[in-house]
């Protein structure tokens, strides 16, 4: 089921158009607007501190937000987009979309790992590296799952977990059309140099007895 989404909080802005866009900037906000979903258009202003901070977290445009908005009624919304001065590269205008529960969405989810206590390669030292922390899906807005689960309870040292091998929620899709690893699990240096170290000696070796064959060969 959903997990929690973050909340966003605006203020509701009186009046339009580029005078009262200009009043908000002037008093420290970002002008806005709330449209679709089979309701009125809804001008808002968000703080610029507030949607800096929340632009520099990342994902912005990919985010689900819980909008609240005294005096109406909270409604999620994902922003479509981001206006920006073309010099400073500042915020200017934001526009954000209602969304019914059935309306489809793409989101990053997170990605739970279970069975690190059992895997075989962990126990040996291996190394798990998350290559994606985070898969975007084509979810349903009103069933966001919390995370999907890769299980790396059976996995050895220079095993990977991809995309294909996960159980996805229902009704979740996953946005990019091939398969990609999730997370692989690794040597421990350690263990790699050790292993480059007896790579380089048996090399040696070859290269040696190739030599000596040469020579060989020669004298006759």
């Amino acid at each position: 089921m959903a997990g929690e989404i973050p909340d966003l909080v605006a203020e509701a802005r009186t009046g339009t158009g580029k005078g009262a866009a200009r009043t908000a900037r002037r008093e420290g906000n970002v002008p806005g607007i709330v449209y679709g979903g089979g309701e009125d258009p809804l001008p808002i202003q968000i703080p610029f501190n507030v949607l800096f901070k929340k632009l520099k977290e990342g994902r912005f445009l990919s985010t689900l937000f819980n909008l609240k908005v005294e005096g109406q009624d909270d409604v999620r919304v994902i922003c479509r987009d981001v206006q920006r001065d073309v010099v400073k590269d500042l915020p200017t205008h934001l526009d954000f979309i209602r969304l019914r529960r059935t309306t489809k969405i793409a989101l990053f989810i997170p990605v739970e790992v279970v069975g690190e206590d059992v895997s075989p390669g962990l126990k040996k030292g291996g190394v798990l590296t998350m290559v994606r922390p985070e898969v975007e899906l084509r979810v349903t807005a009103g069933d966001i799952p919390d995370h999907i689960t890769i299980d790396v309870s059976e996995m050895e040292i220079g095993d990977n977990v991809s995309i294909s091998s996960v159980d996805l929620p229902k009704g979740a899709k996953v946005t990019i059309d091939r398969d990609f690893v999730i997370a692989n699990l690794t040597a421990p240096s350690g263990l790699k140099s050790a292993d480059d170290e007896e790579d380089e000696g048996e090399e040696g070796a070859e290269e040696a007895a190739a030599e000596d064959t040469t020579e060989e060969n020669s004298e006759e």
